[in-house]
């Protein structure tokens, strides 16, 4: 099927089949549970110490270039929050307890079929529509930005698909893209359905999650491992197997999954106007007001200049440790490097996103392990992979030059040794991504000319997230890679999330 041919609609409002509701399981079921302590309260004071290193001193947001950055646009760390909400949703879950994750019921369709955009349909949330288009909300203002809207609001929170989605500013406002996507896609294809225009926006979003997103977050070794000729194949898919239905494996979704909180920076800067450098989260002991704290409004002059956070343009790289730059103003941001190191607001996360314990590193670490997830030695030998050595394990950020405010803490060195040839997955996950960086050619005039160090997901994380989103593709049956395997986009293989963007505010060529 070329792209251009009509796309066999899923309707959105027909009974679902039991994909809507999928269970968390395990990948590794053999695996014994990974301990920190011989008592809950060991476990979690060990637990404290290792999260207590794993977040850094306190930034201040800056404009200029950092040697935290990674060769990856800012804008794919909130890609990814999105796909998170796309295939998870667990509103039950507590991390008060051990628990099973057998008895887990994901409440998000464990499948890329954007139903944290769609929702239920026009049929039964005909609030969230306009005919086949999407309501939009306000508009925003801006400086440097022009014709930009809100997402639709009630009393001030999101009437969208999934509320999470107004979690953070940059978030909601991606969600604001996607609606804008549709509704572009609805002009350019005015004489289909509104069920094979969203297949349509399915596809091109399937199409950038496998093609362009994967390949930023995951070593080309590991992917090379799942084709055959060029092309994902599923007889590959070595771990994540299923009897039915895909499931969701808490290895996935609570260890290698949330590398993306090592790619937050604390801050971002939203458009030309001096006060729109905001931080990421409101500093505690400081509150300000102004944060990209979520879950209401966007205030005024919030209007987001999207090529500071993808690269839509060709742009000044800047020049570091010089506030009096104009370029670094204007400067595309990146992400910040994938390693086990935490921006500090993320020490301490407010009440609108979490309550205590407020440490996003010590909620990760006590979730995985009450819900038993193994060691990341323990997964690596069951991949039949050469774990890391203790040595290998860097608590620290993956800086080129670390310097006296990098502590650069190897595992064992830290609650007295207790983690020593057994590091919590998601930890080990990160500290892998360390010894697989590749360089990065920046898109930004002036940028090093040997590009920037990079480090991506290895071959434990790597190859768990790529297996999970491999499968859970192929087990949908309306997907891109289970209807059209071949398909690209009518404007070429090169389709990436740039494009995406690019479409939503109007620009480029048709896709039909």
């Amino acid at each position: 099927m070329s792209s251009r041919h009509a796309i066999a609609p899923r309707g959105l409002n027909a009974t679902r089949s039991p994909l809507s509701q999928g269970r968390f399981g395990r990948m590794f079921r053999k695996l014994t549970p990974a301990k920190f302590g011989a008592s809950d309260s060991a476990n979690i004071a060990n637990l404290s110490a290792l999260a207590d290193k794993m977040v850094g001193k306190f930034d201040e947001p800056k404009d200029g270039p950092d040697a935290e950055e990674s060769g990856i646009p800012s804008l794919y760390t909130y890609f990814g929050q999105f796909i998170d909400h796309d295939i998870t949703f667990d509103p039950v879950s507590s991390l008060t307890r051990q628990q099973d994750p057998d008895g887990l019921v994901d409440f998000r369709t464990p499948s890329f079929d954007l139903d944290n955009v769609y929702g239920r349909g026009p049929n039964d949330q005909p609030y969230m529509y306009d005919g086949n288009k999407f309501r939009l909300g306000e508009k925003l203002s801006g400086t440097g930005v022009a014709d930009t809207h809100d997402l639709p609001r009630f009393k001030g929170r999101a009437l969208i698909g999934d509320p999470r989605n107004d979690e953070n500013s940059i978030v909601s406002q991606f969600q604001a893209l996607m609606l804008r996507f549709h509704n572009r896609m609805v002009d350019d294809n005015d004489s289909l359905s509104f069920e094979e225009v969203q297949q349509r926006v399915r596809f091109h979003y399937q199409y950038v999650v496998l093609n362009d997103f994967l390949p930023r977050i995951v070593h080309a070794s590991v992917l090379d491992e799942l084709k055959t000729s060029g092309h994902y194949d599923r007889s590959k898919l070595a771990n994540y197997h299923w009897k039915t239905y895909p499931f969701m494996p808490v290895e996935f979704s609570v260890a290698a999954y949330r590398l993306g909180h090592s790619m937050i920076r604390p801050g971002y800067r939203l458009n030309d106007a001096d006060n729109m450098l905001l931080q990421i989260f409101p500093d505690p002991n400081n509150p300000d007001h102004n944060a990209l704290t979520g879950f209401r409004a966007m205030g005024p002059g919030r209007a987001i200049d999207w090529g500071r956070f993808i690269d839509l343009d060709t742009r000044p790289y800047g020049v570091e440790d010089d506030d009096t730059n104009p370029d670094n103003k204007r400067r595309l941001q990146f992400a910040y490097r994938i390693d086990a190191s935490l921006v500090d607001p993320l020490r301490k996360l407010p009440p609108e996103v979490a309550s205590n314990p407020a440490s996003l590193a010590l909620r990760n670490l006590e979730r995985g392990w009450r819900l038993g997830l193994p060691s990341g030695q323990a997964v690596a030998r069951a991949m039949n992979l050469t774990p890391l050595t203790d040595d290998q394990i860097i608590i620290g950020k993956a800086v080129d030059e670390p310097g006296p405010d990098d502590p650069q803490a190897p595992i064992a060195t830290i609650a007295n040794g207790v983690f020593a040839g057994n590091c919590p997955l998601w930890t080990y996950i990160l500290a892998e991504a360390r010894q697989f960086q590749i360089a990065v050619t920046i898109p930004a005039t002036g940028a090093p000319a040997g590009g920037i160090n990079t480090p991506q997901l290895g071959p434990v994380g790597g190859r768990i997230v790529a297996e999970v989103f491999l499968g859970m593709l192929f087990g949908d049956n309306s997907s891109v890679l289970s209807l059209d395997p071949q398909w690209t986009p009518v404007t070429g293989p090169s389709f990436a999330l740039k494009d995406l963007v690019a479409y939503a505010l109007g620009q480029g060529d048709p896709l039909h």
